[in-house]
């Protein structure tokens, strides 16, 4: 959708979402397996959560692409019921703490530059 110029933030975009680029979680896993000093639940999240209004506008800007459609809380409730509630509105500004006074360093945490890698290197 993005890709067509179609994009934008679901609701209202006021949403905190966190999120983590496919490599940075997979990089942490390993880290916390080889580490006989990390028992117990982690956040395995981008140390910079962002409102889903930021999230969407930078990918627009990544893919050059305007953002600007936003999709309707009530369109999606009656095409997804309590999932949209549940997974696409719901608000979790999550921070990995115990990930981070581990000593794990992500590559990307910007959330740029994590979006311009996962779609292949876009600029903007």
């Amino acid at each position: 959708i993005f890709k067509w110029g179609l994009g934008g933030p679901i609701g209202t975009g006021r949403m905190w979402w966190s999120w983590i680029l496919l490599e940075d979680a997979i990089e942490a896993i390993l880290f916390l397996l080889e580490r006989e000093d990390c028992a117990g639940a982690f956040n395995i999240v981008s140390p910079n959560p962002v409102r889903n209004r930021e999230f969407a506008h930078t990918l627009g800007r990544v893919l050059r692409r305007p953002a600007i459609f936003p999709v309707p809380a009530m369109f999606l409730r009656a095409l997804f019921g309590e999932m949209a509630r549940e997974v696409l509105l719901a608000s979790a500004r999550v921070f990995p703490e115990r990930l981070k006074e581990a000593g794990f360093q992500w590559r990307f945490s910007d959330l740029r530059e994590a979006l311009r890698h996962a779609v292949g290197g876009a600029s903007g």
